[in-house]
């Protein structure tokens, strides 16, 4: 196998297992039932009013997201549209195989097990660069129309899908607090971790320097 096809292929199964990751990483939290991440918010709260399993919410909502690209002029690569399918699927799956957590230990365990993997499966999938997530393409989206800081257009984003997840009966909690804390110090570890050599330039593209930390969402 030639230099190029095994870069090629690093990268792809980067992205494939970071993406999946991801999506067992955000079961776990439901698991620990001390609250998700932002989005899980939302796509849990969706869940509880659809009926639909939370991964076809993700899925769903995912999606929407992208179409609202559209308008905004941004382009998808092969790791957005892999993004919106991937951690879905991932995400139901993991929840039919591992139950609920009981006893206040369990929980706290695997938060942190479901935060850590959340940080390590967003450095392989980001460093992959194969193109950002739908979340993350409305947020730079976004930025870029209004002319707002991407700090400000990310807070406002969370804030207003928190919101309306907790209004439909998402769970907010101790573990949404500790993985907007935590989250972005382990992207960044991980970022660095996973980053993948540039094969024609010689260097290392470390794909972790977004202004105002935006590589931490889907």
């Amino acid at each position: 196998m030639s230099t190029v096809s095994r870069h090629l292929t690093r990268r792809l199964l980067q992205l494939y297992i970071g993406l999946t990751l991801y999506g067992v990483s955000s079961a776990l939290l439901v698991r620990g039932g001390l609250g998700l991440e932002p989005w899980g918010v939302l796509h849990q709260g969706l869940a509880e009013l659809t009926g639909l399993t939370i991964g076809i919410v993700s899925i769903i909502v995912g999606s929407v997201v992208l179409l609202l690209w559209i308008p905004m002029k941004q382009r998808p690569g092969l790791g957005t549209v892999s993004n919106v399918f991937v951690i879905g699927v991932a995400m139901d799956g993991t929840l039919a195989l591992v139950p609920d957590v009981h006893g206040l230990g369990m929980q706290i365990g695997v938060l942190i097990g479901g935060i850590v993997l959340n940080g390590a499966a967003t450095g392989l999938y980001i460093s992959a660069r194969f193109g950002p997530g739908p979340r993350d393409g409305l947020m730079t989206g976004l930025h870029r129309v209004t002319g707002r800081s991407i700090r400000l257009v990310r807070t406002a984003i969370e804030v207003g899908v928190v919101a309306t997840g907790f209004v439909l009966g998402g769970s907010v909690g101790v573990g949404t607090v500790a993985y907007a804390l935590a989250i972005g110090p382990l992207a960044q570890l991980f970022l660095r971790v996973f980053a993948i050599s540039d094969q024609e330039s010689g260097s290392t593209v470390v794909a972790g320097r977004t202004p105002g930390r935006a590589i931490l969402r889907r």
